[in-house]
Parts: structure tokens; sequence; C-alpha cells
């Protein structure tokens, strides 16, 4: 009987992790089904860029897998049961449920609304494709003119509000900050952001928390309306609360409490990785949102789960975050070092040279993702005698069943290993 791994979610963790395990894992006793609810590989670094009105190139899931072993089932997940070992999905085909024996989480995060009134209602986000698609044709129906509201002053603010500066030079745009503007850079750091926003026209309004988005404005806490034909909020990620309702321990966020392997400490058969999983990096601080920790978390969740199911010590992969990449449009960029307790080092780097290095992080990123299993060891593991939890041998291979009641096999399965890719 084949060990069956469900990876939750193919984005930065999850498509590379899957391809990893697949590289790693002997055919002949593992199965290995990606679950994500879009076709394509979705680029979360550069849905800014989309919205703005980039033409970015896609990559089909389908043919990024083709080749390796790995099966893909395009839906969306709607419940994990950890008891059952099943996973409740909805899609095209209606609902179904697929079975494992090993689960690695990687569903990521979407936009945090604070239960501010209006965000749900009124506001656009950067968090997703479909958002940062609807977001661009608000931009587009507001033609060379219009008020554009960035709220949050973090990474992704930053990289929305310029880059909706330089794309959209007609539109007039703000950013509202809670605090003060880049209070979290060096000072040279900090220097050149004010310099990127007075050069691009950006309005600042620091300390000023808003506390309500209405169609065409937004509102602060202290009553001041802040005009918006288009709001977006940047302030903060948060996950869905599918883990949580999983009976999986989870923090106040939601987010899966995982041990220095990745394997949650509460249901030793499942994993987390990327921002679905609350990890402590070498420094013992939690590891932030972002693709650097996905990159860290997901080798170490694929390193534990071979190590595991093939008899072999579970290897440690360094967890370290060094520092902050910040686009300001096309082409101007800051990279900011940061120390073992995550302040800003007085070096950074700015300018063309930082962007050019920014460019080729995300075009790194993205052909690492699309060749998972490039650079992969060639040997294939036999698993040992496997148990799952419960302390019974691994059973049948992934079906999935549909609202009809009959067992399908997973739509775009890719070819076999063997086959040409």
């Amino acid at each position: 009987m084949k060990h069956r791994i469900l990876v939750l979610g193919a984005g930065y963790a999850g498509a590379f992790a899957a391809g990893s395990l697949a590289r790693r894992l002997s055919p002949a006793d593992t199965e290995i089904t990606v679950i994500n609810a879009e076709p394509v590989f979705v680029e979360r670094m550069r849905m800014h860029q989309l919205a703005a009105g980039r033409a970015l190139a896609t990559r089909r899931l389908a043919d990024v897998f083709a080749g390796t072993g790995v099966r893909l089932h395009v839906a969306r997940v709607t419940a994990v049961d950890p008891e059952r070992r099943t996973v409740a999905v909805t899609g095209e085909d209606g609902d179904g449920e697929l079975g494992y024996d090993t689960l690695l989480y990687t569903l990521g995060s979407r936009v945090a609304d604070h239960g501010v009134p209006g965000v749900a209602e009124h506001a656009f986000d950067v968090a997703g494709r479909p958002s940062a698609l609807r977001l661009r044709a608000r931009l587009d129906s507001l033609g060379s003119a219009g008020t554009v509201l960035v709220v949050g002053e973090g990474l992704t603010g930053i990289e929305t509000a310029t880059e909706f500066a330089e794309s959209r030079p007609g539109l007039s745009v703000a950013l509202a900050a809670r605090g003060e503007l880049g209070a979290w850079l060096s000072p040279g750091a900090r220097l050149h952001l004010r310099e990127a926003f007075d050069r691009l026209g950006i309005t600042v309004h620091e300390h000023t928390v808003i506390e309500a988005v209405e169609a065409t404005y937004a509102v602060g806490a202290d009553g001041t309306s802040f005009p918006a034909d288009a709001t977006v909020w940047t302030a903060g990620f948060a996950v869905d609360p599918i883990a949580a309702a999983a009976g999986l321990e989870v923090t106040e966020g939601g987010r899966i409490v995982v041990d220095d392997t990745m394997r949650s400490v509460s249901h030793p058969d499942v994993y987390a990785a990327g921002d679905s999983a609350f990890a402590i990096g070498d420094n013992g601080r939690p590891l932030p949102m972002s693709c650097a920790s996905a990159g860290h978390t997901n080798m170490q969740a694929t390193d534990a789960i071979v190590a595991r199911l093939t008899g072999r010590r579970v290897p440690s992969v360094k967890k370290t975050y060094i520092g902050n990449h910040i686009s300001l449009g096309r082409y101007d960029a800051i990279f900011q070092m940061v120390d073992g307790d995550v302040r800003a080092k007085s070096w950074f780097l700015g300018g063309r040279k930082a962007a050019r290095l920014k460019a080729g992080i995300l075009r790194g990123s993205l052909w690492a993702t699309s060749h998972p299993t490039f650079g992969m060891p060639k040997r294939k593991h036999r698993l040992t005698a496997t148990t799952t939890a419960a302390g019974t041998t691994a059973v049948t291979t992934t079906t999935v069943t549909t609202a009809t009641g009959n067992a399908a096999a997973p739509k775009n399965a890719a070819a076999p290993e063997n086959a040409a890719a």
C-alpha cells in the first residue's frame, strides 16, 4: 500500500516542497498529491505589479509538475479532519474528500482586515491573483486621474504605493502609516525611502490609524476623512481558520504551532510550512511571513518527512532572517540587512543595483518553483515499514469522492515520472 502525502497549497512553499518530496521518495512506496485553488502558480511577491498593470508570465501548475510524478488537484480546501485523516475540498466537480497519511499544510495567508468596518465591502488588496486583478480593473476604470489610498506602511504597502505612483503617474497616491514611515530601517535607508516617495509624489499620512473604509473615502481615528477612489488595504496578513477548526494547536492568529522540524506539536502526521506555520528561527524569534521564511520552512519540512519515512536522522535546516528587500518601482529598491535581533544594520543597498538584485530574486524564485525537482538528489529512497499515527499500516492510494459518491482520480494528474516533461 502506498503512503499518501497531501500538500495543501502550491505557493512558494508548497510547490517546491511537493517537487522535493517526489524527487527523493520512491514512487513505488508513495503517492504525492497537491491541492491548489488555482491552476496557475501565483507570484505572491509581484501581485502589486499585476494590479498596477504589468504583464506577468503565468506558469500552469500542470506543466510545473509534469514528469515529476506529483498529482495536481485543482480545488479549494474547505476543511481538514485530522482524526479521519481527510481533507474536504470544493471545485468544478463539486465537493469532495481526499485521504492522507502525511499532510503538509502550506495554504499561506490572506489580507487581515482586523475587524475594521468597510474593509471587506469596499477595500482592495494585493494578497492574491483574483483580488489583484479586481484592483487592476478598478484602476483601469479611473483612467489618468483618481485618488488611491494605500493603508499600511509595511513592505507590501510601500511596494504597492511606489509601483502605482510610477506605473500610473496620473493617479494621486497617498499612504496611511500607523507610525513613522520606514521607522524600522537604518537612517540611510529611511532617507532613501523618503526621497523615493518625494520623487514619485506620494503623500504620506504618518501616525494615522484608519478605522473605517467607505466606497470613496477612508476615516481616520481622529475623524479625518481621506478621499480615495480606491482604498488598498495592506495592513497585515492573516491565515484561514481551517487549521484552528480542525483542532490543531494554533496561535491566537490561527498559525499552526510546529516544532523545529515543522511538525505539528499536536498532530505528528501533520507538517506546516510558509505563512501557515508558526516557526521559531535560529535567533529564537518567530519567523515572519515572507518568501524567505517559506523557503526555510519548506526545506525543513520536506527533510523531516523524508527522514522519518525512510528511517534516517532528521537534519536541521538553518532558519535565519537576514534582511528586507523592498521594491520602489521598477528602477529603485532598498536592501536592508538586519542583525540577529532583527534590528536594521547600518549598511544598506539602494537604487538601481538594489532593484536589479530584487529582480534577480524574483526571477530565481519563479524559476525554482517552476522546476521543483531541479538540483534535488536523484536517488529515490524506499520507505521503511511505515505506520500511521494510530499504529496501523499506511493504507490505499488517494482517491477523490465527488458529491455523487463516485471515486475519481484527481484532475490534471501529472504524467508518469519517466514521461517527457
